[in-house]
């Protein structure tokens, strides 16, 4: 299919919506990661390659990820970089935590949720903005 009369082919990207194809295809339809859980503030690293883990079979998604995470990045960070869905960001996250080629640390639940020492140091933390 063609558009403006057959002068040019349809694109894949729509420039003011940016890519046409669904994070639901990127996924292979997918909705849940394979492995792990991951929060917003989850924190990713990328491993370094070891003689048992392997990226083939990766997609062009799975490697910008192993390629942002060489530094450690959130789960919403990576979300950004790659302008994707969080849900789908986390079904890739999974399939690379299933091979092994990433890490991931889960945020701290404070042992007190009524501890004030948290109101405080973000009371600071905005103060010292």
């Amino acid at each position: 299919m063609t558009v403006n009369g057959g002068a040019e082919p349809d694109q894949w990207v729509d420039e003011q919506a940016g890519s046409v194809v669904r994070p639901y295809l990127l996924t292979r339809g997918r909705a849940r990661p394979v492995a792990g859980t991951f929060d917003l503030i989850s924190l990713v690293t990328a491993k370094r390659p070891t003689a048992g883990t392997s990226a083939a079979g990766l997609g062009p998604e799975h490697q910008t990820i192993i390629e942002l995470c060489q530094r450690v990045q959130s789960v919403a960070e990576i979300a950004a970089h790659l302008d994707l869905p969080v849900g789908t960001v986390r079904v890739f996250l999974g399939d690379l935590v299933a091979g092994d080629l990433v890490r991931v640390q889960q945020p701290r639940i404070p042992a007190d949720p009524s501890d004030d020492s948290i109101f405080e140091a973000i009371i600071n933390g905005l103060r010292a903005l």
